[in-house]
Parts: C-alpha cells; sequence; structure tokens
C-alpha cells in the first residue's frame, strides 16, 4: 500500500472511491434515489477543482497502482469553531480495504501536512449514523457538537462535528 499526495489524474479514481463509498457507507441512511444519481463524471470534476486548490491538501491510498482510499482537508472556513484551525473534509475507503489501517495513515498524512502549514488543530464532521464516527472517536478526536443538521436528498439528517485540538 502506498500513501501519496495526489494529482489531478488521480481525479477519476478517487471520483469511484468516492461515489461508491457514498452507495456503500450511506444505503441505509441516505435516500436511494439521490445515491443512484450520484455520477462519476460530476466526482471527477469536483475532485479536478478539489485537487487543483493549492490550500486543500488530497491523499491517495493505492494498492497494486489503484486508488482505494482518499482524504483531503485545509484550512477550516467557517469561523465557528474559532478553537480548530482546519477540517478533514472527507475520508472515504472502500469497503473491503477498511479495518487495516489505511485510514489512520491516510489521517496522519493529512495531519502531517496540516502542522506543515501551521495548522495545528482539526475538526471533521460525520453523519450521526455513520459508523465510522467510532474510527475518530479511537483517532482520539472528541464530541465538539452534537447537532447541526443538513438536508440530503430531501432528508434531514443530523451531523456530529469531532476535533483534535492538537493533531
Amino acid at each position: 500500500m502506498i500513501i501519496r499526495e495526489a494529482n489531478v489524474t488521480d481525479a477519476e479514481g478517487i471520483a469511484r472511491v468516492h461515489v461508491d463509498c457514498w452507495r456503500t457507507t450511506y444505503k441505509d441512511i441516505v435516500p436511494e434515489v439521490f445515491l443512484n444519481k450520484l455520477s462519476y463524471e460530476n466526482r471527477t470534476q469536483l475532485w479536478i477543482q478539489n485537487i487543483s486548490n493549492e490550500t486543500n491538501y488530497v491523499f491517495v491510498a493505492e494498492l497494486d497502482g489503484k486508488i482505494v482510499g482518499f482524504t483531503d482537508g485545509g484550512k477550516e472556513k467557517s469561523g465557528e469553531y474559532p478553537g480548530y484551525m482546519a477540517d478533514i473534509t472527507t475520508l472515504y475507503i472502500l469497503e473491503e480495504f477498511q479495518g487495516i489501517g489505511m485510514g489512520r495513515q491516510l489521517l496522519q498524512q493529512v495531519f502531517l501536512k496540516l502542522k506543515e502549514n501551521n495548522m495545528t488543530s482539526a475538526l471533521v464532521w460525520v453523519l450521526e449514523d455513520n459508523p465510522s464516527k467510532y474510527f475518530y472517536e479511537a483517532m482520539g478526536a472528541k464530541v465538539i457538537e452534537n447537532q447541526k443538521d443538513i438536508t440530503i436528498g430531501g432528508k434531514q439528517l443530523n451531523l456530529i462535528g469531532y476535533g483534535w485540538s492538537n493533531i
């Protein structure tokens, strides 16, 4: 397994992981009609933009030349959480590669990059019903907010904010 910084040629592979992970992780959480409308093409364009943004740090996990996981983070932009300098925007790993330490390695890599850029604390938002919240807890994140409403596909959901005061 290789963990490395992403480049724009990785956008399609990242998009595939992103869409596939949404469809498996959120299948009983987010309306199926919404998940079925997710598009590799649209996500590829999104990831070209994200990777091209110099203030966004994207890392991929590659196995046998194939992207099987990714994460990205950058400066926390809302300003609502002054104790937290950075935001972990995404962390997705294909289901069959979960539980082997890949998430930990990806998160550690993006934390290193954030620290190189003088960001020493971070937060992440997780859907309340997403079992990955236990991963963040195991990685030392503490709940900083229990209730933040979001609507996805017409369904009202709750986000939980987790934070690391010192990454």
